[in-house]
């Protein structure tokens, strides 16, 4: 078992430099970025500094709302290496969303773009501070969210009481080299460091605070299992403000000197070009990621010669497109990684030499120096190898727990350290472990157990269908139906009683779904996550299932 490491991002980040300073650390494909890992730890010291200058203290809470941009980057291991806690915002949040990170996060600092897709963040932030209009940078005050002083904006526009992030570079002249040092060798491996808010798949989101220990460990752990090295060259489309990002991605590739070659958001033509041009050996995306790459018209045109590996997780991995991943983009070593935002985040991984049929049917067995395994949910009992229950976890990945929220964090994790995931699972005798569902998304029809992703992973095999998911949906008669949401392929045609016919003359008969829904796009977190719930009640619209929910409710 290998060894845990006590040591904090900033450190390892001074470590890598010192021990590879001439090897590349983020090379960006779309702007002049691109820096050895010397380079990479000077400019996130000049931030740091510039933080410190602000007036940033050891655990004050920075929140960054950006795409993957290198400032992204910099303000990472900055804040870590001055021991601010890294609030990470989720791109697609609108403004009642920001307003409710900002407030129950305590963030004292808000680092923003100018906005994605149909989100404008300096429009959103001047609507919930109008006082920006009248203050100077890092004196606003604001009723609502009292702690937020500093707003500072990336890129070369002036924004009236706003600092702009070259200022950042500036004012790091204030603080000495040997400030910044002693400020870094205060911290504790234990700290909190970082706090990402549950994507909201389900409830109001919860900030998950993590420490310097989960991160940096977790990380190692996911490159070991990947086999990375310093020659290896990883394409990271995923977002930074997810963990996928930040630590299967940034966090994975710093622990074993990688390269990152980061996409600022995913378009399956800028991932190609990357892998190609930048001889990319590993990348990492959610299943709907690698499809649209797959499918794209343009995708027989790129070469991945040197691609072969990389993790494929966020949501359930289809079989064939795992299959396609690997024989059609050549990447024979991906590998599945499960787990979940509050174990910072991976549980179990499939390893690189695990057969094709073990890389698609599981996601692998548990991490190194972490206990996972299935407990009957209704007596938190463990149960034996092949039976079906929920997967717990425990070790040194467990969350400090959701901030400001007591209640929660002790319904998560339990008085002996056990963290409930709410995921239904199966171990084999071997303990590579099998995700089934949310217990949350199980469907009971009239008394039977319905487990959706069985039902999804057989209408992957129908020939027009691109992708699918299933979700219970109310009913007056059984308690629940299942709804099975699909997305055709280009120029196909087939009906509904087609579908059901498919499932019909292959499964049992409960499992057939009473409704099929032919749709353009899922409704998804911008971390790729699908929205079972927002499915259930898009559907309940749809079909006018308002009584029968109703009843479900009363």
């Amino acid at each position: 078992m290998s060894e845990l490491w006590n040591i904090t991002i900033g450190d390892l980040l001074d470590q890598v430099a010192e021990k590879h300073p001439d090897h590349e650390a983020v090379v960006y494909t779309d702007r002049p970025f691109r820096k050895t890992y010397s380079q990479f730890r000077d400019l996130c010291n000049m931030v740091a500094k510039g933080l410190m200058a602000m007036g940033i203290k050891k655990g004050d809470h920075v929140a960054i709302w950006a795409t993957n941009r290198p400032e992204w980057l910099l303000a990472m291991f900055a804040t870590a290496k001055i021991g601010a806690v890294l609030v990470t915002v989720n791109t697609n949040y609108k403004v009642f969303e920001l307003e409710y990170l900002l407030r129950q996060s305590d963030s004292s600092t808000l680092i923003l773009i100018d906005g994605f897709k149909d989100s404008n963040y300096v429009e959103a932030i001047r609507q919930l501070c109008p006082e920006l209009d009248h203050c100077k940078p890092g004196e606003l005050k604001n009723e609502g969210l009292p702690f937020l002083k500093n707003v500072i904006y990336i890129g070369d526009e002036k924004h009236k009481g706003m600092y702009n992030w070259n200022d950042l570079y500036e004012m790091s002249k204030q603080v000495t080299d040997e400030e910044l040092r002693r400020r870094q060798e205060s911290l504790d491996v234990h700290d909190v460091i970082n706090m990402q808010y549950t994507s909201g798949t389900t409830g109001f989101p919860k900030g998950v605070m993590l420490t310097h220990f989960n991160l940096v460990n977790n990380g190692k752990s996911i490159g070991d299992g990947m086999k990375l090295t310093k020659e290896d060259r990883l394409c990271i489309p995923v977002p930074f403000f997810h963990c996928f990002g930040s630590v299967l991605g940034v966090m994975a590739s710093v622990t074993h000197a990688t390269t990152m070659v980061p996409i600022e958001y995913f378009s399956p033509v800028k991932v190609m070009e990357a892998l190609q041009n930048e001889k990319c050996t590993a990348v990492h995306g959610v299943p709907t990621m690698f499809i649209a790459m797959l499918e794209h018209p343009d995708f027989r045109k790129y070469r991945f010669d040197r691609l072969r590996t990389g993790i494929m997780a966020g949501s359930p991995c289809p079989i064939k497109v795992m299959r396609q991943v690997i024989d059609v983009m050549g990447a024979r070593e991906i590998t599945i990684v499960y787990g979940q935002t509050e174990a910072s985040p991976g549980c179990t991984m499939t390893s690189v030499d695990d057969s094709i049929e073990l890389r698609v049917s599981t996601v692998g067995k548990a991490f190194p120096n972490m206990e996972c395994k299935i407990i009957d949910p209704a007596t938190g009992k463990d149960v034996p190898p092949g039976t079906p229950g929920e997967f717990v976890v425990r070790g040194y990945n467990v969350m400090k727990g959701y901030y400001k929220m007591p209640e929660a964090t002790a319904q998560a994790i339990d008085s002996e350290g056990w963290l409930h995931t709410g995921d239904l699972a199966v171990m084999d005798e071997n303990g590579y472990f099998k995700i089934t569902g949310r217990i949350k998304d199980m469907i009971i029809r009239g008394g039977e157990n319905i487990y959706p992703k069985e039902i999804e992973e057989f209408l992957y095999t129908h020939p027009a269908v691109r992708d699918v998911q299933v979700v219970g949906v109310p009913s007056k008669d059984y308690g629940e139906e299942v709804l099975a949401c699909i997305i055709l392929k280009d120029n196909v045609k087939i009906t509904e009683e087609e579908i059901k016919e498919y499932v019909k003359s292959h499964m049992a008969r409960h499992k057939t779904p009473k409704y099929v829904w032919f749709m353009d796009e899922f409704p998804m977190t911008a971390s790729g996550k699908i929205q079972k719930f927002r499915l259930r009640e898009m559907a309940i619209e749809k079909f006018n299932l308002h009584d029968a929910a109703s009843i479900e409710t009363a």
